[in-house]
């Protein structure tokens, strides 16, 4: 198995910055903060805190295993890479030096997990705690930047997928509201790397119960200390076109929904619904299969896989045919019917019910209930698909994440240090000095020892040992408190 030395985990030329360093620093302290919205998705204002503590356990087993359980002479081929790397003889001693020290020697703080801030305010602040050490808090910043940006930017999309669908459905189905958990489902798992499927399916979950991503589960015990005897998500019996073509190719597709209500007696059972034609499947063998749908013991969703999700739910007024006019929703409350709540909506009976999980975004999710709602249909009747389309299509600069160097100590002096290019637009102005997180997670700069060691910003890991871990459970509480 591939398992490079964790050396390599970072950018090709922080291997020549402990050299440019002001000569005998001592210490160096950075931030990772994020900078700016100017780049987020419509409705986000605010910054989820999520991640440092699956960031700092993923960093300690990494440099654990694959660096200082390694024999020094194993882990020192490194120094020889970087010779040829650079072209010119380098020295490595550094690297060894901290080989034999045996661990990070590295003080990471952080804001608690699960509330939001506004931009400029950081997440987590690091500095060394061993003399002489200060090039290694510049080296870390590499796989600490690429390992935190992407959960805390997934926790923030999915708060805000979350707060949509309060928003509607409190206005058109409250009674239903214990449904807000399972109504934004993580399909993303199949457009993410491994490390990522992991780190965004747990961003989700900060707000959601409803998610595909299997490994979310093992993760939140592992990373974020949830019990072994609770499954912190949720999923239903569902199929895809490759298991759906093996039977219609076989017994027809009629047969083949027929043959799983049978096979699936009991509970939610969502079928992929367009293998061929969506608007058949629905008119003709749903219309068929009316009496065993509405006596099974459970809910049979229908899922659209393709085509414009607002017009495929909600109807297409341009549509060539009364289906695509009508849209799956009310297709559905044609054949089954529903009630008509006190706000005054139509709601699907309880067996029938369905999601859309193609290429939604917070923009179509908001258009979707809009759509239904002006036809008259509460927006519980629809659960919508979270996938890579919304969750993978970001990077970094989405919420503008960076890590940059705020105070250092040389020759027993400490200065503040900042960055303020005169080509930006201000955004890019690093913070000045040692930095504390008020209770009202306001930023003072330019702090005292004192006062740097007060405030939101707490220690969760110090010389190879955690502090202050929280559980899954507790950050979405706190999600669910925030205004």
């Amino acid at each position: 198995m591939f398992k490079p030395n964790s050396l390599y985990y970072s950018d090709g030329y922080k291997v020549g910055h402990k050299k440019m360093l002001a000569p005998n620093t001592a210490k160096l302290y950075g931030t990772w903060i994020p900078r700016s919205l100017k780049h987020a998705n419509k409705g986000i204002t605010k910054i989820v805190s999520f991640g440092q503590q699956l960031v700092v356990r993923w960093l300690h087993d990494e440099f654990t295993e694959n660096f200082f359980k390694l024999p020094l002479e194993e882990a020192m081929k490194f120094g020889k890479d970087m010779s040829l790397y650079l072209m010119q003889e380098y020295n490595a001693s550094h690297f060894e030096s901290l080989h034999k020290l045996g661990y990070l020697p590295i003080r990471i703080k952080s804001l608690p997990e699960g509330i939001e801030t506004n931009p400029n305010v950081p997440h987590m602040t690091f500095i060394n705690t061993v003399n002489n050490f200060a090039w290694l808090t510049l080296y870390l910043e590499t796989i600490i930047s690429a390992l935190a940006w992407r959960p805390s930017t997934s926790a923030t999309t999915a708060l805000r997928f979350r707060r949509n669908a309060t928003e509607w459905v409190m206005k058109t189905d409250p009674t239903n509201a214990w449904l807000i958990d399972y109504m934004c489902h993580d399909f993303s798992a199949r457009g993410m790397s491994p490390f990522d499927m992991l780190s965004s399916g747990l961003g989700h979950a900060t707000s959601h119960r409803g998610s595909d991503t299997l490994i979310v589960i093992p993760a939140a015990r592992y990373f974020y200390n949830e019990p072994e005897d609770k499954v912190c998500i949720n999923s239903v019996n569902a199929s895809e076109h490759s298991v759906s073509t093996t039977k219609i190719f076989t017994v027809g597709e009629q047969q083949m929904i027929a043959d799983w209500l049978k096979e699936f007696d009991k509970g939610i059972l969502s079928i992929v619904s367009d293998t061929f034609d969506l608007w058949k499947l629905i008119t003709v063998y749903l219309v068929a299969l009316k009496s065993e749908i509405m006596s099974r013991d459970g809910k049979l969703v229908i899922r659209p896989d393709s085509g414009d999700p607002v017009d495929i739910t909600c109807g297409n007024p341009n549509g060539k045919t009364e289906a695509e006019r009508k849209g799956v929703i009310e297709l559905l409350w044609d054949i089954f019917g529903g009630t008509i709540n006190e706000q005054g909506y139509k709601v699907l009976d309880s067996h029938v019910s369905s999601i859309y999980g193609d290429s939604i975004t917070l923009d179509r999710q908001v258009r979707i209930y809009e759509r239904l709602v002006a036809k008259g249909f509460a927006s519980t009747n629809i659960l919508v698909g979270c996938g890579s389309f919304q969750y993978g299509l970001v990077s970094r600069d989405n919420l503008g994440f960076a890590a940059k160097g705020a105070w250092f100590e040389c020759d027993g002096k400490e200065y503040d240090i900042y960055k303020d290019p005169i080509t930006d637009d201000g955004t890019k102005k690093s913070l000045k000095g040692l930095i504390q997180v008020t209770e009202n997670y306001e930023v003072k700069t330019q702090c005292t020892h004192e006062e740097e060691s007060k405030g939101m910003l707490q220690v969760i890991y110090e010389d190879g040992k955690f502090y202050n871990e929280t559980t899954l459970e507790q950050i979405r509480e706190r999600l669910k408190m925030a205004k």
